[in-house]
């Protein structure tokens, strides 16, 4: 008998685990695998695009070619419908095995509408209509958040990105919270609604290093790879406790902490496709430690040298317009949008290049 790899081990101990990418070559290994989920962005399809050249630049080239007045925005927004589309079929058959609760694709509204909740929930509505199994990614920034609880309100599975933090956490689930009473107040079954709230474990650690660097903080860079676990775990603790439907979601990984240490959680664990291949080939041993809490002297150093990390870690510790101006956040949008803007670099490229 085969023994079972870490991420069906990961599985079994009750977490489920996506694909952090629709690239349909890594897709398909992770369903082969038991991913019962997957993620993506405009930057997510970008890098798919750039890893498989001889599949999609004919289809760039055959969508301008017949669609001769669009912009750049448009070949853009058909591509990412179509690579889409190809990924929640993938994932229809555990949507199927599951009865909806799970195989879902969460999809990004386009990140130049971060401050726009009008149009991230209109194109959101639209974008969940192109497979019966798909979740709608906003940011936990505050039309984001808005956005979301109206995308719930009528019936439809959303997913926040640009989040690091317990108060945006908390914000959202509240948020989701306020859209599924208004949902059930206008006669909309609520089932398969099943929101996901990200934290991006990476990034709030990569956050507070940038800080070290720029400040010359003695602490070792070792004990910043558990911030991020201090922060997911303190809000799984609070998930839990006011027994919100909404299901907790770590991404962006950097070191094996953010996978090993919060196995076990009724989560969502949506890892890039080297990171859960180096995983399946370790040592590593698979068990719950969601419910482990982290050394109280990491906390404490972490406490005393970064005030950002009180801020991400205290639910009290932002108010929802410091959302936008957190380190973290502006770091992780200005990404966004440059890497929206290589995209359109790309299809201009085609477009007028030839």
């Amino acid at each position: 008998m085969n023994q079972k790899t870490k991420m069906q081990q990961t599985s079994d101990c009750g977490s489920d685990w996506w694909n952090d990418s629709n690239d349909h070559v890594e897709l398909q290994h992770a369903f082969d695998e038991g991913a019962v989920g997957a993620t993506s962005n405009p930057v997510i399809t970008f890098n798919s695009v750039k890893n498989h050249p001889e599949f999609w630049m004919p289809v760039i080239d055959d969508m301008i070619s017949k669609n001769q007045q669009a912009s750049e925005d448009d070949i853009l927004w058909l591509l990412c419908d179509e690579v889409g589309q190809k990924a929640a079929k993938i994932l229809l058959p555990v949507y199927e095995k599951t009865n909806k609760q799970k195989g879902k694709l969460s999809l990004q509204v386009n990140p130049k509408y971060y401050r726009n909740a009008e149009a991230m929930f209109e194109q959101g509505k639209y974008l969940a209509s192109l497979a019966p199994n798909i979740a709608i990614k906003c940011p936990a920034l505050p039309a984001g958040i808005k956005a979301m609880e109206m995308l719930t309100a009528v019936g439809i599975t959303v997913n926040a990105t640009v989040s690091f933090t317990v108060p945006q956490a908390v914000q959202v689930a509240e948020a989701i919270e306020r859209g599924l009473v208004q949902a059930k107040e206008n006669g909309i079954n609520t089932k398969n609604v099943t929101p996901y709230v990200t934290i991006m474990v990476g990034r709030i650690d990569d956050h507070l290093k940038r800080i070290r660097e720029s400040k010359g903080i003695e602490i070792d860079p070792k004990t910043i790879d558990w911030a991020s676990i201090a922060i997911f775990k303190n809000a799984y603790s609070i998930f839990k406790k006011k027994n919100y439907k909404s299901k907790l979601l770590a991404a962006a990984f950097r070191c094996d902490l953010h996978w090993k240490e919060i196995v076990g959680g009724d989560i969502v664990i949506s890892m890039p496709y080297e990171w859960w291949n180096k995983f399946n080939n370790s040592d590593i041993e698979v068990k719950n430690r969601i419910d482990k809490p982290v050394d109280e002297n990491i906390i404490s150093a972490l406490r005393s040298n970064f005030d950002d990390f009180n801020k991400a870690y205290n639910e009290d510790g932002m108010k929802m317009d410091e959302f936008e101006s957190f380190g973290a956040c502006v770091h992780t949008m200005k990404t966004f949008l440059e890497g929206y803007d290589e995209f359109i670099a790309l299809i201009r490229s085609r477009m007028i290049g030839k």
